[in-house]
């Protein structure tokens, strides 16, 4: 049986990249937050009327709602699933045991990275403003430059809070708030900690790697 999916790190750190790769090859459901909130509000739902008010005054959606939104897209015993974007702190990671989990094998995976080289990264990154697809002038170059291989674009946008003040306080934030979340998946033994620094390619054979 396939294990439901954790993905934690830090802006930039790949979790969208390995995500893609594992719905491709493994059959996996990307599940991201955001994605599912601008889905909901699209639809029209009572939910979605919910999340469309507390957005429109400028307020954080409430764990409750996300939680909600999330029991309500993922159907864990018909399939497997990458949350990505979610918990962010420790009374999340709790809930998402709780309330989504449940008792269904899973693993969380931290993507480790270093701070200086990963603004290099994040500060050389564009995305393609039609289908989204992410390339990175360092690392993942679209075969014709300045046109995205997915979609054929040539709208490859970079990103305005892809500035190094913008992304060195994105992660301030977030080990902020990381680390008692990475304590509790390992006291769970559910934390598998990966280098993210690492090619594309190796990243994702640990990924498979804790899979198994």
């Amino acid at each position: 049986m396939k294990k439901q999916l954790v993905f934690l790190g830090a802006p930039g750190s790949g979790k969208g990249t390995q995500a893609s790769k594992l719905v491709g090859v493994k059959g996996y459901n990307h599940v991201s937050t955001g994605d599912l909130l601008r889905a909901e509000v699209a639809e029209g739902s009572d939910l979605g009327k919910r999340v469309s008010e507390i957005m429109s005054s400028g307020s954080l959606v409430s764990d409750e709602i996300v939680l909600e939104l999330l029991k309500k897209n993922c159907d864990l015993g018909n399939g497997v699933y990458i949350f990505d974007g979610f918990p962010r702190n420790i009374d999340q990671a709790k809930a998402l045991d709780a309330q989504v989990l449940s008792e269904a094998p899973y693993q969380a995976i931290y993507f480790k990275v270093d701070n200086d080289k990963l603004i290099g990264r994040l500060t050389s990154r564009r995305t393609c403003g039609d289908c989204k697809a992410i390339y990175n002038l360092i690392s993942k170059l679209p075969k014709v430059s300045g046109v995205c291989d997915e979609c054929g674009g040539s709208n490859l946008e970079h990103r305005k809070d892809d500035t190094e003040d913008v992304i060195r306080n994105r992660l301030e934030v977030f080990e902020g708030t990381i680390k008692p979340v990475l304590d509790y998946y390992e006291s769970k033994n559910n934390l598998t900690v990966l280098d993210a620094m690492e090619n594309i390619d190796d990243v994702f054979h640990g990924v498979e790697g804790a899979l198994s």
